[in-house]
């Protein structure tokens, strides 16, 4: 029987996805250097991904995913605290920005659990393409240890985070294997509001 052919799937931009399985390389930028925030590599070591964290743009709870040449891709930010403290969970939202830099299109949704009524709860993702559904996308295992993935509603694995055994003797090198047809950007997307949570390079 002939192998099904991989599903292209488009949440940022198609432009971001590879018929192929792809393995990046996150380094994690010193604050004291560089302000914060990491760069992403591809597996030529060119720089596919960078992230603008808040100790780079001065504004907490907020993050900026820029392409390899620098143009802005993405604002993450998180949505105001104080509408936040009785709810069970944190929401953060990525937008697209249109040509000027300002927030243009929601494309994703993250719900953190905020709560011991939400402890057990996994964090979850909605992109804007989801019809009768409460999510697309959860995260498995626990991002600190670098031993996490992104799985989709079905159960596949569409990101596998780890620690290969040539980066190991830097604690800012990780990979991340991602599934072919997925969207590299809406990924590393994801990858900077966990980086926020567990308060690393992006955090202030």
């Amino acid at each position: 029987m002939a192998a099904k052919p991989n599903v292209i799937k488009p949440i940022i931009s198609k432009i971001y996805c590879s018929s192929s399985q792809a393995v990046l390389v996150v380094r994690r930028r010193p604050h004291v250097i560089n302000g914060g925030g990491f760069v992403v590599t591809d597996c030529s070591q060119k720089v596919a991904f960078r992230v603008d964290g808040c100790g780079i743009l001065g504004t907490k709870d907020e993050m900026i995913l820029r392409d390899g040449d620098g143009d802005a891709l993405l604002l993450i930010r998180r949505k105001g605290a104080m509408v936040e403290a009785l709810s069970i969970y944190r929401k953060w939202k990525g937008y697209t920005l249109d040509y000027e830099g300002s927030q243009d299109q929601l494309v994703f949704c993250l719900k953190e659990p905020n709560s011991c009524l939400a402890r057990t709860h996994a964090i979850r993702i909605s992109t804007k393409a989801r019809q009768n559904k409460d999510w697309d996308f959860e995260i498995k295992g626990y991002f600190p240890d670098k031993d996490c993935s992104i799985v989709d509603s079905k159960g596949n694995t569409m990101a596998q985070i780890g620690v290969k055994k040539e980066l190991m003797a830097s604690k800012d090198l990780y990979h991340v294997v991602v599934t072919p047809g997925m969207d590299h950007a809406f990924v590393i997307g994801v990858i900077t509001i966990l980086d926020y949570i567990y308060g690393e390079s992006t955090r202030c």
